[in-house]
């Protein structure tokens, strides 16, 4: 099954709005592992089923404009002693996706094939 041009898939609405609360909440970035416990936190374990599909979901959302990001200093990393973190924020294109997939709500699941019953 293609995706319809311009919708957003269940995960990518949960990180648009979870970057977008974090934001108001006085967050400018977050990285991977913030966004998964914010989704969790959210809604539930249903939103996220491994970190690839978040990391993957993240770089779909960059090249497709939604999202930005940038590594942070490594010098903030050493002194924490732990890896640098890859930081992202959303973008004002990331934004408007957002409303518009808020506003005309979740998609349907598509349903199989009746089969080649009546044939």
């Amino acid at each position: 099954m293609r995706r319809r041009p311009d919708t957003l898939l269940p995960i990518e609405v949960s990180i648009l709005a979870a970057g977008v609360d974090l934001s108001r909440d006085g967050a400018t970035t977050f990285y991977g592992f913030s966004i998964a416990k914010e989704i969790r936190e959210r809604d539930g374990n249903r939103g996220l089923t491994a970190h690839g599909t978040l990391y993957k979901a993240l770089d779909r959302m960059e090249r497709a404009g939604l999202l930005a990001s940038c590594w942070e200093d490594p010098l903030v990393a050493a002194r924490e002693r732990r890896p640098r973190r890859r930081l992202y924020e959303v973008t004002s294109a990331g934004e408007r996706a957002l409303a518009k997939a808020q506003v005309e709500g979740p998609r349907p699941t598509p349903r199989p094939a009746e089969g080649l019953a009546g044939l």
